[in-house]
C-alpha cells in the first residue's frame, strides 16, 4: 500500500496543476501581508475604536497571530476550488489517459487502487493546510512579531499571548479535516466520469449552492443546514472563542469525518462495480 501511495504522490506532483494551489496561496498570503504591513494600523484604529474610547491599549497588536487569523478567515472559504483541480482529476484522469485496464491488470485489487490514491488526495490536502500555515502563521511571525490576538466575535475578545498558538494548531487541523471532505466529495464525482471537468464543477456547484443556502435565514433553510457538510466548515472560529465550546467542535469534527466515510464509501461500491472499457 505505501508503495501505492508513493507512486499516486509521484503523479499527483509531476503535474503544474497541482503547483496552482500552491502559488496561489502563496500570493495571496503575501499580498495580504504587505497590505497589512502599510494599512495594518489603520484597520486595529477601526476594530478597536470603541475600546480606546473608555481603556487605554497598549502592546503589539499588529502581529504574526492578527495576520495568520486574518488569513485564515479569508482563505478557507476559497481553498476548495484549488483542491479540487487536483481531487477531480485523481480517478477522472485515469480514464482520460485510458489507463484504467493497464493499472487494473496488475495484481492490485480495485479496493487497494481506491484507497491508494485516496490517500495520497488527502496527503496533497494536508500539505496544502500545513503550507498556508507557513507562509501565513510562520511568516507573519518573522515580519509582525507575536503579541496578543484580538479577535471580533459578538464581543471583541483580547487572547493573551501564551493562549494562542495551540488554538492555531487546532484550527489548521480542523481546516484540513474540512477540505479533506472537500477532497472526497471532488474524489467520489471523479469515479463517474472520465473527465476532470464534471468533477471540479460538480464539487463547486455543491459548495456553492449550500453555501447560499447557508446564508438564507428563512425557517425551511435552517432546518436543513445542520445537514449540510459546509454548514460545520468554519467551525474552526469556535476554537477562538472565550469559552470554548469544546462539545460543539467535537460535534462538528465528527460530522465531518462522518461526510468522509460515507462519500468514500460510495466511491468504493461504485468503483467496485464500474465496468472498464479502457
Amino acid at each position: 500500500m505505501i508503495t501505492l501511495v508513493s507512486i499516486e504522490l509521484y503523479k499527483i506532483f509531476r503535474k503544474w496543476r497541482t503547483y496552482i494551489s500552491f502559488i496561489t496561496l502563496a500570493v495571496l498570503s503575501i499580498i495580504i501581508q504587505l497590505v497589512m504591513y502599510f494599512q495594518g494600523q489603520n484597520f486595529l484604529d477601526t476594530v478597536t475604536r470603541g475600546l480606546q474610547q473608555n481603556f487605554v491599549i497598549s502592546g503589539n497588536f499588529l502581529n504574526g497571530y492578527l495576520i495568520a487569523y486574518f488569513i485564515l478567515n479569508m482563505i478557507t472559504i476559497h481553498i476548495p476550488f484549488l483542491i479540487t483541480l487536483v481531487a477531480g482529476d485523481l480517478l477522472a484522469g485515469e480514464a482520460t489517459g485510458g489507463t484504467y485496464r493497464l493499472i487494473l491488470s496488475r495484481p492490485v485489487s480495485r479496493l487497494k487502487f481506491i484507497l491508494s490514491k485516496f490517500i495520497a488526495g488527502i496527503i496533497y490536502t494536508n500539505l496544502l493546510i500545513l503550507f498556508l500555515a507557513l507562509v501565513s502563521l510562520g511568516l507573519g511571525i518573522l515580519i509582525f512579531g507575536t503579541g496578543e490576538l484580538i479577535v471580533l466575535r459578538d464581543i471583541i475578545i483580547i487572547f493573551p499571548t501564551n493562549d494562542i498558538l495551540w488554538r492555531f494548531f487546532i484550527a489548521y487541523g480542523f481546516a484540513a479535516l474540512s477540505m479533506s471532505v472537500v477532497t472526497t466529495l471532488a474524489f467520489l464525482f471523479s469515479s463517474f466520469v472520465e473527465n476532470a471537468i464534471g468533477p471540479i464543477v460538480a464539487t463547486m456547484a455543491v459548495i456553492i449552492v449550500f453555501l447560499i443556502i447557508s446564508s438564507i435565514d428563512l425557517d425551511f433553510f435552517n432546518q436543513i443546514k445542520p445537514f449540510m457538510f459546509t454548514y460545520y466548515m468554519l467551525s474552526w472560529m469556535d476554537i477562538f472563542d472565550d469559552p470554548i465550546n469544546l462539545t460543539s467542535i467535537i460535534q462538528s469534527g465528527i460530522i465531518l469525518l462522518g461526510h468522509i466515510i460515507i462519500f468514500l464509501t460510495i466511491t468504493i461500491l461504485s468503483f467496485e462495480r464500474k465496468d472498464i472499457l479502457s
